[in-house]
């Protein structure tokens, strides 16, 4: 199945390496092998298998491949200075494509830096663009999928709802066991997993770092490290909230999602905003990665608890104000307060379940599914 990165990773793979990283088992193995079939002699190499560490440790694989697939790389030692040594020293015409699972860029180890070598490429779960192409099917169709079984690929495409479930269910085990073990100590593994529980029912709400560490009973540099590592892992994200001073904009709450959707404890409209939230981030992702722009993601919040779900921003100016409705068609108050503050940004209210879009008040009321599957990605 041909991902939306395919085309992209096919020219970019011709000028420098791609680093491409996203959930574990969001498809980047698959698509890895996907793009193997358009070269001649591919070879790929996986940390994790025995045989595959000792190729990659000795650097032994062979020398008429076109395109090596590095996997799980990140967990060698001095790994940026490894592939530093392999990228330099590689034979002409010779692709490198290094995939991982844990965000590179956050857990970062001293050596020597890979500036100007790479590309650096985001895998998302399937989004409603994306299943539209690959499907031909409606708006309302694909969303209304994805909020049910979420967006990784596996549980998406299942057979039915029970075989997604059982997948959810083994696929957080296996996160805490395995993978949040190599950022952690075992006697840290329930306080994690316990937060990871916690934050299922907090999606979309300012994050108080003090609550979470009397209810877990530890200390708020614990909740913060826990939540760099479960971020890092590509299992939640954070959206912080708007404002010019970047420094005053990080010591104020974030809001969490999961870039699971099915995986959020909530209501019809928790699961919407958590849907809208990814599809969101993977647009914004998208812009970054392969158009290059200095798009972000935010939310507006006063102190006085009024607030708008999402802002994107382009170069820190807001391009659009946005607020996730099910079915309230009327335009919500703090969206057209916000408009008036800022009349360069498009008001947009997406309302899952609406029966004629409409402008009012500087606010465009519009379907939810067909303004999404208008992103870039």
């Amino acid at each position: 199945m041909k991902r939306y990165l395919s085309s992209q990773m096919l020219s970019d793979l011709s000028e420098k390496m791609i680093v491409l990283t996203g959930p574990r088992q969001v498809g980047k193995t698959t698509l890895s092998k996907e793009l193997m079939q358009h070269y001649q002699r591919p070879q790929y190499l996986n940390w994790d298998v025995p045989a595959d560490c000792r190729i990659l440790s000795e650097q032994s694989w062979s020398p008429r491949a076109d395109l090596l697939v590095m996997d799980e790389i990140h967990k060698m030692p001095k790994w940026k200075q490894y592939l530093k040594g392999v990228y330099d020293a590689r034979l002409d015409g010779q692709a490198i494509l290094v995939t991982g699972s844990a965000r590179m860029e956050t857990f970062r180890q001293s050596g020597e830096s890979l500036a100007g070598r790479y590309f650096h490429l985001r895998l998302h779960p399937f989004s409603v663009r994306e299943w539209i192409e690959l499907s031909d099917c409606s708006p309302d169709d694909a969303l209304d999928r994805l909020i049910e079984r979420g967006g990784m690929p596996e549980p998406f495409l299942a057979s039915d709802l029970v075989q997604a479930e059982r997948w959810r269910k083994q696929y957080f085990t296996d996160l805490v066991r395995e993978d949040i073990l190599e950022f952690s100590r075992i006697h840290e593994v329930r306080a994690m997993r316990l937060l990871l529980e916690m934050l299922r029912q907090r999606v979309g709400s300012p994050l108080s770092i003090a609550s979470l560490a009397r209810d877990l009973q530890v200390s708020p540099n614990t909740v913060t490290k826990y939540i760099d590592i479960l971020e890092a892992l590509y299992i939640i994200f954070l959206v912080r909230p708007y404002h010019r001073n970047v420094a005053r904009a990080i010591l104020k709450e974030p809001k969490i999602y999961f870039f699971d959707t099915a995986y959020v404890l909530g209501d019809d409209a928790v699961q919407w905003e958590n849907a809208c939230a990814t599809m969101l981030l993977k647009h914004a992702h998208y812009e970054q990665d392969v158009l290059g722009q200095a798009t972000s993601l935010h939310y507006l919040r006063t102190k006085e608890g009024v607030e708008v779900d999402f802002m994107l921003c382009e170069n820190d100016e807001p391009t659009q104000l946005i607020e996730c409705k099910h079915a309230d068609y009327r335009p919500a108050s703090a969206l057209i307060r916000f408009s008036a503050l800022f009349p360069n940004a498009d008001a947009i209210q997406l309302v899952r379940e609406l029966r004629q879009e409409e402008y009012r008040n500087s606010v465009m009321v519009v379907k939810g599914a067909a303004w999404l599957a208008e992103l870039k990605a």
